[in-house]
């Protein structure tokens, strides 16, 4: 890949903690298993990796399959990508670069949390209607105003809590933000990291647990992630600023990849249910159009947003991407899930660079074209060119 390029992406998405990156050493490229050369191209039933990825059956040479694969390679070695993965019915069909290598994955966490959420409002640990002062939250630094203690923890999900105090790390809509107390909660959305750290606080103190560890007991372990290791991750930022905390996220592509798969299919694994029956439908059904976002710029992106994921809404019925929904972090770390044609594409544009993390990225524009070309690459069990 190019080392860097200067992104023709203007707007800026919030992100995580821009910290110092703990990447694992580096590791042999995954395993892949092929599949039976017999087996149809799509099935039915839901096909899932196990301690490592299945691979689709290899495209015939010249077939349309190849060749549109070949050009989705060909613009990929274009972008600053470092590396990416494309699943189809639970079988990679695509992968580029070092998909092993474990970096921060940014604002993806925010996605990752709501997640995380499901298990715990279905058992009533979490009733996302309490307000803040339901469940004893303020911050220490400086405290809230009593408006914007009334912020209900599903206002937290959805960016939308009206609380305006300073977050413990940047990479936000903040500057953009109005008068604290001047709006109720509930009623604007502005992409506000205090909004997504303190979701991160309120979901350790009605779970009793760290977000990590929950992450690792719940979802790293039944999937069988591998490259996830909880000595990485900490919570972090600049405790003058704000109580709450950022919680980033080290991952490598290939997992970010299990992570959309399992949302592909419900919160279902292997037969068993991670996530709760309709928790999928909750977190991506839409919360906030994109016309009804502040400031104006991110209006523009032409993005939805649910609980925690960006949703393409602006996509018609006839697209391949209608419904799809994403994870999107900072420089261009991406994890698409697209219904439509049963795929998920995990994407990842590593930081820093040299040592330096004010580097080019790849936006989503530059990221969505990629995607439409591989989810319309003809790879079926009729690919014939």
């Amino acid at each position: 890949m190019k080392p860097t390029r200067t992104s023709r992406i203007a707007t800026l998405m919030g992100a995580g903690m821009l910290l110092v990156l703990a990447s694992g050493c580096a590791i042999p490229p995954p395993a892949v298993t092929e599949a039976p050369a017999s087996h149809a191209a799509s099935v039915a039933a839901p096909t899932f990796p196990a301690a490592t990825w299945q691979a689709w059956p290899a495209p015939a040479a010249g077939s349309a399959c190849q060749r549109e694969l070949q050009a989705a390679r060909d613009y990929v070695h274009t972008l600053d990508t470092t590396a990416l993965m494309a699943v189809r019915d639970g079988r990679v069909l695509f992968s580029e670069g070092p998909v092993e290598r474990v970096s921060i994955v940014f604002s993806v966490r925010k996605s990752i949390l709501s997640m995380m959420y499901g298990k715990y409002v279905a058992s009533g640990a979490i009733d996302l209607s309490r307000t803040l002062a339901d469940v004893g939250m303020d911050d220490a630094v400086g405290g809230l105003l009593p408006i914007e203690r009334q912020a209900r923890l599903r206002d937290l999900l959805a960016a939308r809590s009206g609380v305006y105090h300073a977050a413990a790390n940047g990479g936000d809509d903040a500057a953009a933000a109005p008068a604290r107390g001047s709006q109720a909660p509930g009623s604007y959305f502005l992409y506000n990291n205090w909004d997504f750290n303190a979701a991160g606080t309120a979901f350790e103190r009605l779970t009793g647990r760290s977000i990590y560890q929950a992450f690792a007991d719940d979802l790293a372990t039944p999937l069988q992630l591998e490259d996830f290791a909880p000595v990485r991750h900490a919570r972090s930022g600049d405790a003058r600023k704000s109580e709450h905390l950022a919680y980033p996220f080290y991952l490598s592509t290939r997992d970010m990849a299990r992570l959309g798969l399992l949302a592909l299919n419900q919160g279902q694994w292997h037969g068993q249910p991670l996530l709760p029956p309709g928790w999928v439908a909750q977190m991506t059904a839409q919360t906030t159009p994109a016309a009804h976002m502040h400031p104006a710029r991110t209006a523009r992106r032409g993005f939805g947003y649910g609980t925690l994921w960006w949703l393409l809404e602006k996509e018609p019925a006839g697209s391949p991407l209608h419904g799809a929904y994403m994870a999107w972090g900072v420089h261009g770390q991406y994890i698409l899930v697209v219904p439509a044609r049963s795929m998920v594409i995990a994407h990842k544009r590593e930081v820093p660079v040299g040592g330096h993390w004010n580097v080019s990225w790849v936006g989503p524009t530059e990221f969505l074209r990629v995607a439409r070309m591989l989810v319309t690459a003809r790879c079926g069990s009729d690919d014939a060119g």
